[in-house]
C-alpha cells in the first residue's frame, strides 16, 4: 500500500506543537509520513521578554526558524511556511490563497488533513481564516487530489481548562468583542487520539519555541502527570470522510484507509 501521508495547515508557528503535536509525533513514529503547512511567520508574535523588539522580519525569521526546530523534534517530514501577514490572514485574497494551498495538496498528495475548526479555537481571526482557506482549498485540489478525511480540531472542555491553567486565558478581541475559548460538546468530538507514548516529545518541540517563552514558562513546573494531561491525548472533529462514516467513535485518523 501507497505510503499514509498526514498534512497540518495551520496559521502560526507553535500551532504545530501546542495544536497538533502529539497527532504528528505519534503518526511519524508509526512511518506515517507528516507534512506541516504554515500560513504565516508569526512575525507579530511576542519576542521573548525584552523590552526592545526588533523588527518584524527579525521575529519572523526567528520563528520560522524555531517552527522548523520544533518539526524536526516531532518526525515532521516537510514544512512549508506560506509567508501571509501575521493578523491579516483573513485579508489576503481568498481564490488566490485557496489555489495555493491546493497546489500543495495536489504535490503532497494527503490522506488526511487536519486544520483548525471554523471557531478558530478561541476565535483568532487567523485560525479562521486558515480553516475557511483549507477547507475550500481541498474542493480545489479535488480535480487532481481527493483528501480522504478532513479533521478539524476540536478542544474538550476538560482539555481547555488544563490548557488555561497551564497557559493563560486564550481570548481574541475582534471588532472590539472579546472572543473566549469554544470548548467542543463531548458527544461533538468524533476522534480522540492516544498520544501519551510521545508527550516528552511534544514537550521538546514546544521546547523549542523560545521567543514565546514567557507564555510557556510555567509548563516547566509542571509534574509528569501534568504534562501528560496536557500531551497525552488529542481530538478532533471529522468534518468529512469517504472512508467511513457514523457516531461510533474513532482512535485513529486513518480509520478507513488501513
Amino acid at each position: 500500500m501507497t505510503r499514509l501521508r498526514l498534512l497540518c495547515v495551520l496559521a502560526h508557528p507553535d500551532d504545530e506543537s501546542l495544536g497538533t503535536g502529539g497527532t504528528l509525533a505519534r503518526y511519524a513514529a508509526e512511518g506515517v509520513e507528516t507534512y506541516v503547512i504554515t500560513a504565516t511567520r508569526g512575525e507579530r508574535g511576542r519576542f521573548g521578554d525584552s523590552a526592545e523588539r526588533p523588527a518584524a522580519d527579525v521575529v519572523g525569521t526567528t520563528r520560522e526558524a524555531e517552527l522548523r526546530a520544533a518539526a524536526a523534534e516531532l518526525g515532521v517530514h516537510e514544512v512549508t511556511v506560506l509567508g501571509y501577514p501575521d493578523g491579516g490572514l483573513d485579508s489576503v485574497e481568498a481564490s488566490a490563497a485557496q489555489e495555493v494551498i491546493a497546489g500543495h495538496l495536489r504535490r503532497i498528495q494527503p490522506h488526511v488533513v487536519i486544520t483548525f475548526g471554523p471557531e478558530g479555537a478561541y476565535g483568532h481571526p487567523d485560525h479562521v481564516a486558515v480553516s475557511q482557506l483549507t477547507t475550500a482549498a481541498i474542493v480545489r485540489a479535488a480535480d487532481r487530489w481527493q483528501v480522504a478525511k478532513l479533521y478539524y480540531i476540536a478542544w474538550s472542555a476538560g482539555t481547555w481548562r488544563a490548557y488555561e491553567t497551564a497557559l493563560k486565558k486564550l481570548t481574541s478581541t475582534v471588532d472590539g468583542v472579546e472572543r473566549q475559548a469554544v470548548p467542543a460538546p463531548d458527544w461533538g468530538i468524533t476522534t480522540r487520539i492516544d498520544t501519551n507514548d510521545v508527550w516528552p516529545t511534544v514537550w521538546r518541540g514546544v521546547q523549542c519555541h523560545r521567543t514565546q517563552i514567557s507564555v510557556y514558562r510555567n509548563l516547566a513546573d509542571l509534574s509528569p502527570d501534568d504534562h501528560r494531561a496536557l500531551w497525552g491525548r488529542q481530538e478532533f472533529y471529522r468534518a468529512f470522510s469517504v472512508v467511513n462514516g457514523g457516531r461510533a467513535p474513532e482512535f485513529d485518523l486513518f480509520e478507513g484507509l488501513r
